[in-house]
């Protein structure tokens, strides 16, 4: 989850993926590569953001099934909470556009119930910082 900090609130960075769908940067990890290698090069290849900070203690694991050709397939994904100040993207291909959003509207833009769930969790990470 890529988060900016501007001067009124956060901003989270949400893609509009080719099947319609609107969700956080991510993919599949490569053989001998660690966790947090992969989101380094999944933020950039998708989005042109090189520059990220992780956030400590951010990390959410949610696991869903999806179909491809014909096929069930079992994925898990680990979500880290990254910041950056870049604010131009350069989208990939598999993309159709993004957003920089607050938090109410990330919620809702969201397609996915298990995404929303874990935004929920990153601003009360960010939330759990500021106090």
């Amino acid at each position: 989850i890529v988060v900016r900090k501007t001067k009124d609130r956060p901003e989270f960075l949400l893609l509009h993926y080719g099947l319609g769908h609107w969700d956080f940067p991510k993919g599949n990890i490569e053989k001998g590569e660690k966790q947090e290698d992969t989101v380094r090069r999944e933020i950039a290849e998708e989005t042109g953001i090189t520059r990220i900070k992780f956030i400590d203690g951010f990390r959410e694991t949610i696991k869903y099934f999806y179909k491809w050709k014909g096929q069930n397939i079992f994925k898990i994904v680990v979500y880290y909470l990254v910041e950056t100040r870049q604010k131009n993207v350069t989208l990939s291909d598999e993309h159709q556009g993004y957003a920089w959003l607050p938090y109410t509207e990330a919620f809702k833009k969201l397609t996915f119930k298990n995404s929303k769930d874990v935004l929920n969790k990153a601003m009360k990470c960010m939330n759990g910082m500021s106090e």
